[in-house]
């Protein structure tokens, strides 16, 4: 082989896409994607672990990682898992993808920024949610804004929720990517288990049907799964971390646990392409969310520095 040739015909590598909460990162991934994979909704923070997804087109494998939006707020055990699980994914990948929202520039987007001034690998800046901007002259002068910020490798405006320019994106990541064998089998998606995503779907439900604080307070974990019976066995606990949350969760007569479950069961079914049986609990585990060890029982990775 000649020295000039590369190793490898084929292209691989790892994409962080990193921002602030409640930009839309993991909306770009599900339609990057084609498949609901990092749960979303309105309410920032929604996102707690790091999420692969991969992608593989022909030669090209793109092993994206999901991350929890990036907050200065470190009060809680809780917020300080998400906020290293973001820093970590940045530590170790071929390709960085920040993601912002429209017009909008916070105090938090600069963190993130800051943050991104120690790395070496490429920095696409996605000014995400263009389809929400009325006027549309102010979107060219922000984008100059933005790159007057930092030496972005390529600065695209796109939509998620509508697909606008997520081509163009993924283009550009392809074009960045390492001569590398594929990490993972063509028809794999995620590296994550069926156990995991369910109890994703669930929480999912759980942060859209209920008020803006309590979801911050509930985690979601399968206690048991029979996938072998003619329709699947699903056990989840619903945890909060106090005794009145308790009874918000459930409802009045039970009915808006009733309803968390039919909505999850419809995506699980989904998910898994066979009807299932889906049976919630709802306990408490007082303070998880502000005690490590709970944190790592409840299946919150432990991460070393």
């Amino acid at each position: 082989m000649d020295n000039n040739e590369n190793e490898f015909d084929t292209f691989c590598g790892y994409v962080a896409i990193v921002g602030r909460p409640n930009v839309g990162k993991s909306t770009l991934i599900n339609r990057i994607l084609g498949e609901k994979l990092s749960i979303t909704s309105r309410k920032p923070q929604t996102t707690r672990h790091r999420i692969l997804g991969v992608k593989t087109v022909g030669l090209v494998q793109v092993i994206y990682v999901d991350t929890p939006g990036m907050h200065r707020r470190e009060g809680r055990a809780l917020n300080r898992y998400m906020n290293k699980v973001a820093r970590q994914a940045i530590t170790d990948v071929d390709v960085i993808v920040f993601v912002v929202d429209s017009l909008k520039w916070t105090e938090e987007d600069q963190m993130v920024l800051e943050l991104l001034e120690t790395v070496r690998c490429p920095v696409i800046l996605v000014v995400n949610k263009t389809d929400t901007v009325l006027e549309k002259p102010q979107l060219l002068p922000h984008l100059q804004l933005l790159h007057e910020k930092f030496k972005f490798t390529e600065v695209i405006p796109t939509s998620a929720k509508r697909g606008t320019n997520v081509d163009v994106l993924e283009n550009k990541i392809a074009a960045l990517l390492p001569h590398s064998p594929h990490y993972f089998p063509e028809e794999q998606i995620t590296d994550q288990s069926p156990r995991f995503r369910m109890a994703e779907l669930i929480r999912e439900k759980l942060v859209r049907l209920l008020g803006e604080e309590l979801p911050y307070a509930t985690t979601v974990a399968i206690e048991d799964y029979k996938p072998t019976l003619k329709v699947p066995l699903i056990s989840a606990i619903i945890w909060v971390e106090r005794e009145g949350q308790k009874p918000i969760v459930i409802g009045k007569n039970g009915e808006r646990l009733k309803e968390i479950g039919i909505r999850a069961r419809a995506d699980i079914e989904k998910f898994l392409k066979k009807k299932v049986n889906l049976k919630l609990w709802v306990k408490i585990k007082g303070g998880w969310s502000d005690d490590d060890r709970a944190l790592k029982s409840l299946g919150y990775l432990d991460l070393s520095d």
